[in-house]
């Protein structure tokens, strides 16, 4: 078992569905740390084998440097993308 933090945002990323998103701060908030979505960012990069995919920016930005990578994830589970970019209404 981790920090209290890490084990409760890893909980929340494992309980979103295939084909659906959520936003750093959506993640953040619904761990019980509202505010902290730069460190669910920094979370989802050390902890492998994690569904990173499925968390998006609030603006639906997929992540920077990995975009492609990003789209083809989400396309593979369904998700719509426009102009690079998760629909907001997507967004759980």
């Amino acid at each position: 078992m981790g920090p209290p933090f890490e084990d409760a945002v890893v909980d929340v990323i494992e309980q979103i569905p295939a084909g659906e998103t959520a936003t750093y701060g959506e993640v953040a908030e619904e761990a019980g740390f509202p505010g902290a979505a730069r460190a669910v960012g920094n979370l989802l990069r050390s902890v492998p084998g994690l569904p990173w995919w499925r968390v998006i920016t609030s603006h639906g930005r997929l992540v920077p440097g990995l975009e492609a990578d990003h789209a083809q994830h989400l396309r593979g589970e369904g998700v719509t993308l426009r102009n690079g970019r998760v629909p907001l209404g997507g967004a759980r």
